[in-house]
């Protein structure tokens, strides 16, 4: 079977949310126009376990110097970071795409939400436990999803792109099952009642012939995306599933969130990206 990558470490203290609930504004920390001005502004942000607190720790010491003390919440789904910030218990979140983004906004009118910045890109990747090739597909082969819906139309985009599916002419991040005009293996889907973070657990059950599982929670399983998957999605500069810096609305010009941003884009965080996950994560453009 295919190699597995060891799983990488993450050494970051999480830091409760009721810590975080004792909030930034109540101490004038994130806000940047309250508190002691010699003391360094702290920031909260709740973030995947890989590669964005990863990423968030190597960036610490770069933010350390511009006076910005950061404290990471390790998030273990996608519900939760949005809620957090929502409730005011974080200052930021990083670990959602465009498409994800746009869907919460619109399922949650609460939700007052603005992008502070793009900082990597996490190709999908489609995986097997049986199947090398999707030539080897069988007639009939099953293909499991998340239920999250802003990714269906990315997997039925990478199917199509490997030649086993065609939809119609100018759907894309959008496509559903519905959108399918030729499905010549007869592929059948499995895309609701599974959780993303579940998703490597069902390939290490074998329970589907193809499984896609976003490159996040791949490596956080000791999968290797470029080296383990049957298919991976192209990382351009045109892919909409960058993912975020996300912040509320009254925190988009925020001092110490736009120094965040600016330390993440740097030479030096492109650089790390590149040398420590070897094209499963890429920097942002």
């Amino acid at each position: 079977m295919k190699a597995f990558l060891k799983t990488l470490g993450v050494t970051t203290a999480a830091v409760a949310l009721v810590a975080c609930g004792q909030g930034s504004n109540e101490e004038g920390e994130a806000n940047g126009d309250g508190g002691n001005p010699e003391e360094p502004t702290t920031i909260k942000v709740s973030a995947s376990n890989v590669p964005h607190a990863e990423i968030l720790e190597e960036a610490e010491p770069l933010l350390k110097e511009q006076g910005v003390e950061l404290e990471i919440e390790i998030a273990q789904d996608y519900i939760l970071p949005n809620i957090a910030l929502n409730d005011g218990d974080v200052d930021a979140n990083y670990f959602q795409h465009r498409p994800y983004l746009e869907e919460q906004l619109e399922q949650n009118s609460d939700y007052d939400f603005v992008e502070a910045g793009a900082i990597h890109l996490e190709p999908m990747g489609l995986y097997s436990q049986e199947y090398d090739s999707v030539d080897d597909l069988p007639d009939g082969a099953t293909v499991m999803m998340s239920d999250s819906v802003a990714d269906h139309g990315r997997v039925y985009s990478l199917l199509q792109e490997a030649g086993l599916i065609t939809l119609k002419e100018g759907v894309s991040v959008d496509a559903t099952e519905q959108d399918i005009v030729d499905n010549p293996k007869n592929l059948t889907f499995v895309n609701s009642g599974v959780a993303a973070e579940l998703l490597p657990q069902a390939y290490t059950n074998n329970e589907a012939d193809l499984i896609a599982i976003n490159s996040n929670y791949a490596i956080d399983a000791g999968l290797s995306p470029t080296e383990d998957s049957v298919i991976l999605e192209e990382g351009d500069a045109e892919n909409p599933y960058v993912n975020l810096i996300v912040v509320r609305s009254e925190d988009e010009n925020n001092e110490a969130i736009q120094k965040l941003v600016e330390v993440l884009q740097s030479e030096e965080i492109k650089t790390f990206i590149e040398e420590n996950y070897g094209g499963a994560v890429i920097p942002a453009e």
